[in-house]
């Protein structure tokens, strides 16, 4: 399969100056760096393989699940290799949204988008790095991934509102059900499992066979592995007769190996990712001679809190409620101090400049603003004191020791400009909800905001057919694909939050359907 020609120019379908623009390939550190394409003693074939599948994906979430649904559906035998005790990945603590470009629920509440407006947002948010192609994919096959969550999963999306995020010019993102991934990675399941197939877990991939010929020809695995113990569980040998698909995610949680592509992310940042967000597939990716690019941009979430462990439940509060309808604020001056709706990257950015001077941020919304939340979300975060309830606004400022006069005039200017239609002179980078209303209802709510390491835009770079290219000729890797963010080029310096939904599913499709196609080996 050769990658079809998109027309893409930067005049005709995203009117800015984005380039394809490669980055360099991920160095590996102690791995082998064998000539891509060429076997060694490493790399030499089995002599026997313990199974046989026609397609093996590597990973199980969004982007995973979406590639052995769509492979099984093909007619192919499909296994899900997952390393972890449980699927699902990232994905299934992800915060539930989801980019459409166009959908249904935008026209019913009368949004105006299309495919064009949000590959401009998400290459204008990444900085020209992004792949135009990939991206011009991505969002005109929102509305086609979205669809197939209904039709082909049942998904039930809510009506009638949803998540502006920084970075979108207007809102286009949906809610999953629950407000979480696992909305969508159950369903995936269910449907896997009603085509008999079920992820096997605690299985670590260890090796990639890729033969004398270039092409790839199966894995390497640890059945039974206990993470993080290298070398626990049997090894065996799983032949694919058609190809390999990786979505086996980002490496947030590997701090050597994160701190190789950014020496600014140590150990003192937390990361929203779960444990096995490691590196040894990335590793193992380079190793076989696969071109890693722009790994050294690493998302850090600005809406996150110190007060709870991992992702958890503060950033809905923090974006949803206090971005959406409310201030993000510099508690020692009582100020604002950042476009609430900006991007991820300038946010986070912004924070982390104000707690090196030693400042503390935090975000902050009325009862209008928390009516936004999915129900139930609120009491959560108030029960674990990740969110704080105040009745006045002396009293917000008195917990964080905010200047009260400063305070009151920030929030009055900001409600001043609402009721007025005037556009403010901090959130202006883009076009603001509709609901929005002053900020004036007790009760109020505060969460502290504190950055974690998030996603990894890079990874291995693919073509509009998901195959994963080779380093040393710019060309296909026989049998293999790659899809999520395992993959890099798509959201270049910065990805606008629910584009990783969408890119997951549209490029996860894409890689199980022509998986499932390639001629089999042996």
């Amino acid at each position: 399969m050769s990658e079809k020609k998109t027309g893409l120019t930067r005049r005709g379908f995203l009117g800015t100056s984005g380039a394809a623009i490669l980055g360099g390939a991920v160095l590996s550190q102690g791995v082998l760096n064998a000539a891509p394409g060429k076997a060694t003693d490493q790399d030499a074939l089995p002599r026997k393989w313990d199974e046989t599948f026609d397609v093996v994906v590597v990973g199980s979430g969004f982007a995973a699940l979406a590639a052995a649904i769509e492979a099984k559906k093909a007619g192919s035998s499909v296994a899900v290799l997952e390393k972890m005790k449980t699927a699902g990945g990232n994905s299934i603590i992800n915060g539930g949204i989801f980019a459409v470009a166009g959908s249904p629920l935008q026209a019913k509440m009368g949004i105006k988008d299309s495919p064009e407006l949000m590959a401009q947002d998400m290459i204008k948010a990444g900085l020209g790095l992004n792949h135009p192609d990939l991206v011009k994919l991505i969002c005109e096959k929102s509305v086609e991934a979205f669809d197939w969550t209904v039709n082909e999963l049942g998904m039930k999306f809510q009506e009638g509102e949803m998540v502006q995020e920084g970075g979108h010019t207007v809102q286009r993102s949906i809610k999953l059900p629950n407000s979480s991934g696992a909305g969508l990675v159950l369903p995936e399941l269910a449907k896997l499992k009603s085509l008999g197939v079920e992820p096997r877990t605690q299985t670590l991939v260890t090796k990639i066979y890729r033969d004398k010929d270039g092409r790839v020809k199966g894995v390497q695995v640890r059945e039974g592995y206990a993470f993080p113990k290298a070398d626990s569980g049997k090894v065996k040998n799983i032949k694919a007769r058609r190809a390999v698909v990786l979505a086996h995610g980002g490496f947030s949680q590997d701090v050597a190996y994160r701190m190789i592509q950014d020496p600014k992310l140590t150990a003192k940042f937390e990361s929203t990712n779960q444990p096995g967000a490691t590196s040894e597939m990335w590793r193992e990716a380079s190793r076989i001679g696969c071109n890693l690019i722009q790994g050294d941009w690493i998302q850090v979430g600005p809406w996150a809190s110190p007060d709870e462990k991992g992702f958890g439940l503060a950033p809905h509060f923090a974006q949803e409620a206090a971005a959406m309808y409310g201030l993000w604020l510099n508690a020692k001056t009582g100020k604002r101090f950042v476009d609430e709706l900006a991007n991820r990257k300038v946010r986070a950015d912004a924070i982390m400049m104000l707690m090196n001077k030693g400042e503390n941020c935090i975000a902050f919304a009325d009862s209008y603003g928390v009516s936004r939340l999915t129900k139930g979300i609120m009491d959560k975060l108030i029960q674990r004191g990740v969110v704080k309830k105040y009745d006045t606004l002396e009293d917000v400022a008195s917990a964080y020791s905010m200047p009260l006069d400063a305070f009151k005039e920030t929030i009055a200017k900001y409600n001043k400009n609402i009721r007025e239609g005037v556009r403010d002179d901090v959130k202006n980078s883009v076009t603001l909800p509709k609901e929005v209303k002053p900020v004036e209802t007790a009760p109020y709510y505060v969460s502290r905001l504190l950055p974690k390491v998030h996603h990894c835009m890079g990874g291995i770079y693919t073509n509009t057919a998901a195959q994963a290219m080779d380093v040393s000729t710019d060309k296909p890797i026989p049998s293999l694909y790659a899809a999520g963010e395992s993959t890099g080029g798509v959201h270049g310096a910065v990805r606008l939050g629910s584009c990783a939904i969408t890119d997951c599913i549209v490029m996860g499709r894409v890689a199980g359907q022509n998986a499932a196609k390639e001629k089999p080996w042996g």
